[in-house]
């Protein structure tokens, strides 16, 4: 069936459904296989391609339209929208443009107001730019001309139906099992750990397997701008997320809004799905007050330069001495896990690397792990994350959890030695 016979048949159909708006979607299901099969028309099909016609015509009622089929598909990681022509997505870590295109803007126009209507969030030309998510929690970016200049921009972000674990991590070798096993004690032992990473690094994916080390007894407070993280392991579990301004101006709900309300709901963690701006001073005025064990991700190009950005967060935020920042960084985050996206499209953990305070009035990093690389085989970076042989310095916060686990051995007694010597 072409393209113009499909759009005949929704049309017929859109008229029957005109008296009969408010049936289900079983209803409408039936009353769509109703008309094909009582198409002289349409005999030519088989009973698949009928199966398939009545799917696609339900989706372009009730799902996403030709967007639907790419949602459903797992293997699809990323849906982009570049206009209502030209629709890419990323599969296996490949992208590649699809032979599809909505019948015209409005339709696509008419797809967008109905994801972001499911999250009660307005976008329009007075305010063209919004995140939403869609029901199965796929995060979604949409751009509206003016600020997109060939009509109606979408990407899609999919996540899967449940996160992936440390476990499925290390054996997709993102990571290695020792390095594995030392950030699932220091979860445990509260350690307040920062994610950074480029676009597309995996930088949810990994928060999501790391909150699955928190304890099942402690209250834990998420906040994000659209919700996306997937913590399954721990019960007592609020759920915060922003929201835009309404057409007059207000109603507007920040992350900087969200972290100081968390503090009054008598959190244990706080987990920031991300930081971008001034927000990330009330996140560390937040991990420096008691709120051990809090997580949080940022966009950056290394461990390094993650201190840099976080530096400029702040001073966005407030008018403070560069000193007092540092300080302020130093003290409240102890971890920085690194990840990238290499060159064979493989997500690694790059570095982890410990706080150890200001030196000389910069944030000093202690490298605990560093990917090494080994060459390149069948198309496929070689490498492992291996031990820089450094100590992990501070392991009050151990102690204080009573954790006795044989493989920090290494790090602790290494830790003792480094401090008599200083001594």
């Amino acid at each position: 069936m072409n393209e113009e016979m499909f759009r005949a048949l929704r049309s017929d159909i859109r008229a029957g459904l005109d008296v009969t708006s408010a049936i289900g979607n079983r209803e409408l299901a039936a009353f769509i296989e109703r008309i094909i099969l009582g198409r002289d028309n349409l005999q030519f099909l088989t009973a698949k391609e009928k199966h398939e016609l009545v799917k696609k015509l339900f989706d372009s009622f009730r799902g996403l339209d030709i967007l639907q089929p790419l949602v459903d598909n797992p293997a699809i990681t990323e849906i982009m929208i570049n206009s209502h022509e030209e629709i890419f997505v990323e599969e296996d870590g490949m992208i590649r443009r699809l032979p599809l295109a909505f019948e015209s803007r409005s339709r696509l126009e008419d797809i967008i107001q109905t994801v972001v209507s499911g999250v009660d969030r307005v976008v329009n030309e007075s305010s063209p730019i919004v995140d939403a998510r869609l029901q199965d929690g796929s995060r979604v970016n949409i751009v509206l001309p003016p600020a997109a200049l060939r009509g109606p921009a979408m990407t899609i972000r999919k996540f899967p139906e449940t996160p992936m674990t440390m476990a499925e991590l290390v054996k997709r070798e993102a990571l290695s099992q020792e390095a594995a096993e030392l950030l699932q004690i220091l979860v445990a032992a509260k350690y307040n750990i920062f994610i950074s990473g480029g676009t597309g690094s995996g930088k949810t994916t990994f928060l999501n397997a790391l909150s699955q080390f928190i304890p099942p007894q402690e209250r834990v407070i998420t906040i994000e701008d659209s919700a996306e993280l997937q913590i399954i392991t721990v019960p007592n579990l609020v759920s915060l997320e922003t929201r835009n301004a309404n057409t007059e101006g207000r109603g507007e709900i920040t992350i900087r809004d969200l972290i100081r309300t968390s503090l009054r709901m008598r959190p244990n963690r706080i987990v920031v799905g991300e930081v971008r701006g001034a927000e990330c001073l009330d996140m560390l005025q937040a991990m420096n007050t008691g709120h051990d064990g809090s997580l949080s991700t940022g966009h950056s190009n290394s461990a390094h330069d993650m201190v840099s950005r976080l530096e400029t967060m702040v001073l966005s935020a407030a008018e403070l001495p560069v000193a007092v920042v540092r300080q302020q960084i130093g003290s409240a985050i102890d971890i920085f896990v690194h990840l990238s996206r290499l060159r064979d499209r493989s997500r690694r953990v790059m570095e982890i690397c410990e706080v150890n305070g200001l030196r000389n009035g910069e944030v000093e990093l202690n490298p605990l792990y560093e990917f090494q690389e080994t060459g390149e085989r069948d198309g496929r970076v070689q490498g492992s994350l291996a031990p820089c042989g450094n100590p992990l310095l501070h392991t009050g916060k151990l102690r204080m959890a009573g954790i006795r686990d044989y493989a920090l051995l290494r790090f602790s007694a290494a830790s003792r030695k480094s401090e008599e010597v200083v001594s």
